[in-house]
């Protein structure tokens, strides 16, 4: 297995410091886009949609929990027994902590399937996941929010009882959330994944090989 080259530590430093200047840039960017976020317009959503939970039906607005935001995961229905694994990657993924740190900052999380109730709670118990699912099968949620068949990240606002949609992303916008990747991208030998610009004789597989 190839590694990466030695060097002295004053030429270390060097390029540690010309790639400190680079991420720093990149970090104001992305402030600069989370700024951008903020003062993204909304748009109403139907508070139709009624979910099946662990403790009966509820609202869209019934799962803000009486808290003025809403983060939804939409988890892939892959049919019978068969589990997407991006999504099961990022459930895995999510800190048992998070739904009640986020709670303090009067956020809530959700994540929904069109999978059925039991073979949600099934999947969670096998997987050891404590966080809050919901199905939201026999409704076009999912179709909705636009992620159909797929998966997407949304989030929403309430005022009274009015739902709005402030943000939604998918693909490697979700993908930049996760605790695991983050930090696998600051490792020399970064996800392993084949997909990645990475020097001759790094160790690469598929993504979900």
């Amino acid at each position: 297995m190839e590694k990466p080259r030695i060097t002295s530590a004053e030429d270390w430093q060097r390029a540690r410091d010309e790639l400190l200047r680079a991420e720093k840039e990149a970090t104001r960017a992305l402030d600069a886009l989370a700024a951008r976020r903020r003062r993204l317009p909304m748009v109403r959503f139907d508070n139709g949609y009624v979910f099946d939970t662990p403790t009966g039906h509820r609202t869209l607005l019934d799962l803000f929990e009486g808290r003025g935001q809403l983060v939804v995961y939409q988890f892939m229905d892959s049919g019978p027994e068969h589990y997407c694994p991006g999504c099961t990657w990022f459930t895995d993924n999510v800190p048992v902590s998070a739904p009640d740190k986020l709670a303090d900052r009067g956020v809530t999380w959700v994540t929904a399937s069109d999978m059925p109730l039991t073979q949600i709670e099934a999947y969670k118990a096998r997987r050891g996941w404590t966080i809050p699912f919901v199905s939201s099968r026999g409704s076009t949620f999912a179709e909705d929010c636009g992620a159909g068949k797929g998966f997407m990240l949304s989030v929403f606002l309430r005022d009274g009882d009015d739902v709005y949609r402030t943000y939604n992303t998918t693909a490697r916008g979700v993908d930049r959330l996760l605790f695991t990747q983050n930090i696998l991208d600051l490792t020399p030998y970064g996800r392993q994944e084949d997909w990645e610009d990475s020097p001759t004789g790094w160790p690469q597989r598929p993504t979900y090989g």
